[in-house]
């Protein structure tokens, strides 16, 4: 059966019929969980409060009442691409399995989205694009494949910028032809941020108990960061790339998106395994478990160097790096101010050359896999798909990117070897290592980037600066954490290291997270409204 759109899943005895078609909340009662915990939705599964078919209902019908493009009243935040077309009966199936065998793992029972450019084997992947609207893969993604053995229910798929954000240069975050276009919870006329734009906008609007992105360079710390969550890119590697639409087999990674620090480590955990189809795997040196290595105190002696750099020409984003200064120091860590990357702004020209030519062997491979009858199955195939439906998918912004991309050579070139030596040599020797080294840190820590900007498909995105890209070159890990707001909208506090430092990074952030407590709900209406206590 293929995947359904909200509101066919919404009419339908798919889902035993929701909001518009029943009275809501019939089998669940009034249970709330806008600012509940994965740990807290596992003790209900566990002690009969809820069920996880009660959980799927009440996601649905948040999904329904706050996400639907259709809907005439309402934020319309556009998060959720598609639903899966048998979540009511997969819910049912693990409910019945728990109280018979047990549980799987802490995510049995609990309402995941993934981001369509994950392969599910049951619900089409399209990274967004008309051209891959048919396509449901032959099997789930590596990590697709692990989340359902640990039990956990697949709600659906959520929107992206399409191909995750590599099709043109003035895009707008959060558009895809196939979706439309996202909008940021905290401010529904402002941008989510992309690529992972309907992931981190569901997790922060609780249309799913967590969510899985994918980030090439910022595609999960941005918007987590203006959506206000917790986002968490890993060292490259130690999260499976096998099964996903590709970037840059230098930096691509999935990774966790969740309302706190915690849910993000239990993601994560159930993540992290070794792949052997994923030609780029890496395995921790040691054994390691997020969610054991979380400490409250872990601020406490830490030292922690603050490049300043990154927001030196915004006096109101340095004042609020300020305060989050203060609140490191008054949590009892050590800070090096003005902890300056040798290497700022040096990035750019060379990561973007990385990006073209492995963009065109991974993607064209990746396509490859479609079948003889399939619309594209190569980039060329692909922008002519897209040039012929112009007016659905080339309405706003153009396929530069593509035709760039298209234009390189093999990965033999000299150019992108010279390109990927010198990545290599600025994000990392000139980069995070000689930070770090130098001052001997725990962490780097500066704020992930400025607020959202207004959505603006004829200019594009807006930049408001940021920090991922050293991280991103170097495959490094990075955690965003919320931090507070700027006239209203939500930045987030990044901590990065060195490769496989997540246990440290994972102490500090959940640290920081508890000395702090800066999250909010968001307001669901348009502007740099106050944050609400009220969703």
């Amino acid at each position: 059966m293929p995947s359904m759109t909200r509101r066919d899943l919404i009419c339908s005895g798919a889902a035993l019929a929701l909001t518009g078609c029943v009275r809501p909340n019939q089998d669940h009662g009034a249970f709330d969980l806008l600012d509940t915990g994965l740990d807290e939705i596992v003790a209900g599964l566990h002690s009969g409060r809820w069920t996880s078919r009660g959980l799927a209902r009440w996601y649905l019908e948040r999904i329904d009442r706050l996400d639907s493009a259709a809907r005439v009243a309402g934020p319309r935040l556009n998060s959720v691409l598609a639903l899966h077309p048998h979540v009511m009966e997969q819910a049912d199936a693990l409910d019945q399995e728990l109280k018979s065998k047990g549980p799987r793992s802490p995510l049995h029972g609990v309402p995941i989205l993934l981001k369509d450019n994950i392969d599910t084997a049951d619900i089409p992947t399209t990274a967004g694009s008309l051209a891959l609207e048919h396509w449901t893969p032959p099997k789930d993604a590596f990590i697709a494949a692990r989340l359902r053995a640990a039990g956990a229910l697949i709600l659906g798929k959520t929107n992206l910028s399409e191909w995750a954000n590599f099709r043109s240069t003035h895009s707008s975050s959060g558009w895809s032809g196939r979706g439309g276009q996202t909008r940021n919870p905290h401010a529904t006329d402002h941008s989510p941020s992309g690529s992972s734009s309907g992931s981190g906008a569901a997790v922060a609007a609780s249309l799913c108990a967590a969510a899985v992105g994918t980030e090439t360079d910022g595609s999960i710390v941005s918007p987590a960061s203006v959506c206000g969550i917790v986002g968490v890119k890993p060292t490259v590697g130690v999260v499976s790339r096998s099964g996903i639409v590709p970037i840059s087999h230098s930096q691509d990674t999935a990774g966790p998106m969740a309302r706190s620090v915690r849910d993000a480590a239990i993601l994560f955990d159930a993540l992290v395994a070794p792949d052997p189809a994923d030609a780029g795997a890496r395995s921790f040196p040691v054994a390691f478990r997020a969610t054991q290595s979380l400490d409250a105190k872990a601020l406490q002696g830490a030292r922690l160097g603050i490049p300043r750099k990154y927001f030196d020409r915004n006096q109101k984003m340095n004042r609020f790096l300020d305060a989050q200064v203060d609140a490191l120091r008054k949590a009892g860590a050590e800070v090096i101010d003005e902890a300056e990357l040798p290497s700022h702004g040096k990035l750019g020209d060379p990561e973007f050359e990385v990006m073209l030519y492995e963009y065109k062997a991974d993607l064209n491979a990746y396509l490859a896999t479609q079948p003889p009858s399939a619309p594209v199955r190569s980039i060329e195939q692909l922008i002519a798909f897209n040039d012929k439906q112009k007016d659905r998918e080339l309405k706003w912004f153009g396929q530069e990117i593509l035709h760039l991309a298209l234009a390189k050579g093999p990965l033999t070139d000299q150019k992108y070897l010279d390109a990927r030596r010198q990545c290599l040599q600025l994000s990392r020797d000139e980069g995070i290592d000689a930070v770090l080294r130098k001052h001997r840190l725990d962490a780097i820590v500066t704020l992930t980037n400025g607020p959202a900007w207004f959505i603006d498909w004829v200019n594009g995105d807006y930049d408001t600066g940021g920090c991922s890209t050293v991280a991103a070159v170097a495959g490094y890990p990075h955690i965003t954490v919320p931090a507070g707001f700027v006239d209203g909208l939500p930045i987030g506090l990044s901590f990065f290291g060195t490769a496989f430092a997540e246990p440290r990074l994972f102490a500090l952030a959940y640290s920081y997270e508890q000395a702090t407590r800066a999250r909010r709900k968001p307001s669901l209406k348009p502007g740099g409204a106050a944050p609400s206590s009220q969703a």
